[in-house]
């Protein structure tokens, strides 16, 4: 006993065959620069800038002892979401998610492009 819950629509419904919905090759057009790394994005201007020293300004705001914090440091490398630092005057080296991150700032001019 196949009973179809809705009447009005078959029970063979091809979705592919019958969707108002442009091709998926166009939802997503292509540019000519479409392939490149947008440099305007704080993870590309900092990959670019890796081995140059700058201070790093983060909140941190559900934290009463690190409110606020500095972290100075060259930078060793650099992600989507995170970079790192070896801290200045030690062999530390620092995770720093980007989330909490405020701005950068660098001791001499930055690569930008």
């Amino acid at each position: 006993m196949n009973q179809n819950v809705y009447p009005n629509y078959p029970n063979n419904l091809d979705i592919a065959s019958q969707s108002s919905a442009p091709p998926v090759d166009n939802l997503y057009p292509t540019y000519p620069s479409a392939n490149l790394a947008d440099p305007r994005y704080a993870e590309n201007i900092l990959e670019k800038n890796i081995g140059r020293r700058a201070s790093f300004y983060m909140s941190y705001n559900d934290s009463l002892e690190w409110r606020d914090r500095i972290f100075t440091g060259v930078i060793e490398q650099a992600g989507r979401d995170y970079a790192v630092l070896k801290e200045d005057g030690s062999e530390k080296f620092i995770l720093l998610w980007t989330v909490y991150l405020n701005f950068v700032e660098f001791f001499e001019r930055p690569i930008l492009n």
